[in-house]
């Protein structure tokens, strides 16, 4: 029997004896979501694991977040970083389950419950096979994944890696359009940037019958909103993919009354970061001519959100083929790019990484990310531990 065959044997019967265990993290972080840069008991939670198995770690690393790392018996300078996100939504469950979130408001519809909980179990796996591999693998638990300005990048300013340099990084997420025991992964960017965007059209309000004595604020807004249409369909590459998407339009008047404010919000994604600094200022420029235009003055804000997530292409190669060997080359699919955005891009413009996601649909069928009946199948928990536990270890002892 080949290595990679006895090592996929081995971790699939480890994967089956913890798998009860895994299930009991996943339910009790989803019965206790905390919000974005709130996850203190969550990360408690994992603390309390890491002591338990004997890992070493450092916490309150750009927030809540956590690094654990164990270190191989064998002799090799790899080293390996795996991410889970541990933050919640503002949503309220519809699910009629006995794990039901217990913090009203507030529940895992995005999977990051399924991502930490999946990278206990591959680092409890890990820890066992120690013995087994050389090199140092770390362990990120990060906060505020789905919040501005994100918990990656505050991670890495906060010293994320002073002590231990990862060579790659390897990331995982929940997909519902994927089976459980399925896989997908894609190279190059395949996911996009997501900036924010803020204005404020300023004007002489006053009676709604008296239009020629105001500052149409709300006409100057609409037409506002209407030219940023231009800056996809006409002042961007068309070979460049750009979303440009407002839902935020708040005029604050009445029936007879134009406000003196109108207040715009929307999010700008880019899947070419070059695309996305031409595009700032272009939005800008647009934004001030439309409402001077109208006898208006427009406040206007583009805030840097995440940058694109870039999947290495050798990495993903490589970590693509290893699931293959362990999940079989069937249930490894081509991963479509997506215009949803993610902070892991803060670690792919940084170090060689790849982000990959597995599937979550069994007899559990699950609706939507982030909406309040999300859930997954339980099952899927074996691909997403055994995965990850099996691509850290063949690629230490490769």
């Amino acid at each position: 029997m080949s290595m990679s065959k006895e090592l996929i044997h081995l971790i699939k019967e480890k994967v089956e004896a913890l798998h009860q265990d895994t299930v009991g993290y996943y339910k009790y972080l989803h019965q206790y979501p905390e919000l974005s840069f709130q996850e203190e008991k969550t990360a408690a939670f994992v603390e309390s694991k890491l002591i338990e198995w004997g890992i070493g770690y450092r916490k309150n690393i750009g927030g809540f977040g956590i690094l654990g790392w164990i270190k191989g018996h064998l002799p090799s300078s790899r080293v390996i970083a795996l991410r889970a996100d541990m933050d919640a939504l503002p949503i309220i469950e519809q699910n009629d389950i006995d794990f039901v979130s217990r913090n009203e408001g507030v529940m895992h519809a995005c999977g990051h419950d399924t991502h930490t909980a999946s990278l206990l179990g591959a680092a409890k796996i890990i820890r066992d096979l120690k013995g087994s591999f050389g090199g140092t693998v770390l362990f990120i638990f990060q906060p505020g994944e789905e919040k501005h300005p994100g918990g990656a990048g505050l991670m890495l300013k906060d010293g994320l890696f002073d002590e231990y340099n990862p060579d790659i990084i390897i990331g995982q997420h929940a997909y519902v359009d994927y089976n459980v025991g399925e896989v997908g992964f894609g190279d190059g960017v395949i996911m996009a940037s997501a900036d924010e965007v803020h204005m404020k059209i300023i004007g002489k309000g006053g009676h709604g019958a008296l239009p020629h004595e105001v500052n149409d604020t709300v006409l100057a807004a609409a037409q506002v909103l209407v030219s940023m249409q231009q800056v996809v369909s006409r002042r961007s590459n068309p070979f460049k993919p750009c979303v440009l998407s407002f839902g935020r339009f708040i005029a604050e008047g009445a029936t007879n009354v134009i406000p003196n404010v109108v207040t715009l919000a929307g999010t700008l994604r880019c899947m070419d970061e070059e695309e996305r600094s031409t595009l700032k200022p272009i939005i800008r420029d647009i934004a001030v001519h439309t409402a001077k235009a109208y006898g208006c003055e427009c406040e206007i804000e583009v805030y840097d959100g995440y940058p694109c997530v870039f999947n290495d292409e050798a990495v993903t190669g490589m970590m693509k083929a290893y699931a293959s060997e362990y999940l079989g080359s069937d249930n490894v699919k081509a991963l479509p790019k997506r215009m949803t955005a993610e902070d892991f891009g803060f670690f792919s413009q940084q170090y060689p990484c790849t982000f990959y996601r597995f599937g979550i649909q069994g007899k559990k069928r699950s609706t939507g990310l982030h909406t309040p009946t999300f859930l997954i199948d339980e099952e899927a928990l074996q691909t997403s531990v055994g995965t990850m536990a099996y691509l850290t270890l063949r690629y230490c002892n490769n």
